[in-house]
């Protein structure tokens, strides 16, 4: 069983920012394609950014331009990088890993193991 394990989320005022990182399984880092999703309250998880295992990113259409996706093999570590964060950015936030990436965001549907998720707050 993959266990991922996400950190760093926190309450922020609007334009702050965040990094999440998720410990990854030195394997799973290497080898998968990793993603971050959220979830508000009420609304469904959705995709915000996902790298490949060559190192291609991609992100969703509301974040694209402030957030960015890294990782380092070396700490397996997942890092999400959120600046100029807004209101609506108020979620849990999820790693996961999926086998493959086929371009773009993935569904959710198409990850196969997630953490337990992170807490962000974007409040004045």
């Amino acid at each position: 069983q993959v266990r991922l394990r996400e950190s760093g989320g926190d309450s922020v005022q609007p334009g702050g920012s965040l990094k999440l990182s998720c410990s990854v399984p030195k394997d799973v880092l290497r080898d998968y394609c990793m993603g971050w999703f959220r979830q508000a309250p009420g609304k469904e998880r959705e995709g915000v950014a996902a790298l490949t295992s060559d190192g291609r990113s991609s992100y969703g259409d509301s974040v694209r331009g402030r957030f960015t996706i890294s990782k380092d093999n070396a700490k397996s570590q997942l890092y999400l990088q959120m600046n100029s964060l807004k209101p609506e950015d108020t979620a849990k936030y999820f790693c996961a890993a999926a086998t493959l990436c086929g371009g773009g965001v993935p569904s959710p549907a198409e990850m196969v193991a997630w953490g337990q998720g992170t807490q962000v707050t974007v409040s004045s």
